[in-house]
């Protein structure tokens, strides 16, 4: 009798084999290099910059594929729209949500008080490029950056809605041609395995591309220029920490699984995020775990990117900090009514800024612009520091991302809790 042969199994990887160590370790590395060495640690910007651009250089493909073949698997169309309207009633609550909080912490720690700085004396020239890339970042404006020139434009840019709304109009020709369009569905779904496979190998440089990006940091702008604005640093943190435990917490809690455990499943994602400042360093491979911990492909496919774009809770978050830091360093008082405006107008100017590089220092920019009582030149007090926050904006928002992406899964019914509980307590 022949013995049937079964698959030995795969070793345990030692402790220095694993991702998220190995991207702690490089982290460390880039912070000490920075500190030491600073001008040796700004030469290190092209690895933290080339790692960035490499898996941007993916994210294209992976949601146009994922999105496409989602939609394409769907028996019933309707249901992309209910998971899009689903998705944006989410995204609309819990970001309105973030900047209630941001705001309500503000009035509370008044990180801004005692600067007693003197807005004449504020070089506005600083910020001009933010200024002028808040102008074009209305909502018309971003409505038509939406459409791109042709169906496949989209897939050698790096705007992402345009990527999504290309992959939805292929997706629903697709369904609604499953039968002739057969050779096309099994040319991408073969096509998925390869560049999945790229994401995976893309995703063994991210030691190289976080140790760059914080050796840069760290080297351009030193430890010093976070201890002159602690206050404010430290508070934007807490808030967040705060925003993810409690109320995204409730949320997983709710939906019957733990905010913790997800946070340990995707730690890799945000250790990566952490490195390098850049939430979407960490899209493809988000996209590909949340998958695997039981959401189906076509909520994944739709939530993510467009979470991306519309699910900024650490960005919100931030919007109210620094603006009403700004006005409190100023010795500007804001009533209630003021406080509620600049809320209003930062919930529409995020979503006009939505998909814009550098979207939080520009949305903040589009806020102060059409709020007369805040000095927008008073944007120079945080630029020290901006970079420093950053980390935190891009965390929250993977985080938030995230959960939503489970929560409107379980929403849809397209949601595997079996493998989701297996995912969640094996790590």
């Amino acid at each position: 009798m022949h013995s049937i042969d079964t698959p030995s199994p795969k070793k345990p990887k030692k402790f220095y084999q694993i991702l998220y160590v190995q991207v702690l370790i490089a982290i460390a590395i880039g912070i000490s290099l920075g500190y030491f060495y600073p001008e040796t640690g700004e030469m290190m910007k092209p690895f933290g910059d080339g790692f960035i651009h490499l898996v941007k250089m993916i994210i294209a493909p992976v949601i146009f594929i994922t999105v496409s073949m989602g939609i394409a698997g769907m028996n019933d169309l309707k249901s992309v729209g209910r998971v899009a309207g689903k998705s944006f009633a989410y995204f609309l609550t819990f970001s309105t949500l973030a900047l209630i909080v941001g705001l309500f912490v503000s009035n509370i720690v008044q990180p801004g008080k005692g600067l007693n700085i003197d807005p004449t004396t504020l070089d506005k020239n600083q910020v001009t490029h933010f200024i002028s890339e808040a102008e074009h970042s209305s909502l018309l404006s971003f409505v038509m950056n939406v459409i791109p020139k042709t169906l496949i434009s989209p897939l050698s840019g790096d705007n992402i809605l345009q990527v999504l709304f290309a992959a939805i109009l292929f997706g629903v020709g697709l369904a609604r041609t499953s039968e002739k369009s057969k050779p096309v569905i099994d040319f991408f779904q073969a096509l998925s395995y390869p560049v999945f496979k790229i994401v995976e190998l893309l995703m063994k440089l991210a030691p190289l591309g976080a140790f760059g990006a914080m050796a840069f940091t760290i080297g351009k702008y030193g430890i010093s220029a976070v201890v002159n604005l602690a206050y404010l640093v430290l508070t934007f943190y807490f808030t967040s920490i705060l925003f993810v435990v409690l109320i995204l917490g409730a949320v997983a809690r709710y939906n019957g699984f733990s905010i913790f455990k997800l946070l340990n499943y995707i730690k890799d994602e945000l250790l990566l995020v952490l490195g390098t400042s850049s939430s979407e360093a960490a899209l493809p491979s988000l996209m590909q775990k949340m998958e695997n911990v039981g959401c189906s492909k076509s909520v994944v496919g739709l939530v993510i990117p467009t979470g991306y774009s519309f699910n900024l809770d650490g960005t919100n978050i931030y919007m109210t900090m620094a603006a009403l830091f700004i006005a409190q360093a100023c010795n500007i008082e804001l009533n209630i009514q003021q406080q509620v405006v600049l809320l209003l107008v930062a919930m529409l100017s995020s979503k006009g800024a939505a998909g814009v590089t550098g979207a939080g220092f520009i949305t903040l920019a589009a806020t102060l612009a059409v709020v007369p009582e805040v000095p927008i030149a008073g944007m120079t007090l945080i630029l020290g520091v901006d970079r420093f926050m950053s980390e935190c904006r891009a965390l929250t928002n993977l985080a938030g991302n995230a959960v939503a992406t489970v929560v409107v899964a379980k929403w849809e019914g397209q949601l595997d809790k079996e493998k989701l509980d297996e995912s969640l307590n094996r790590r």
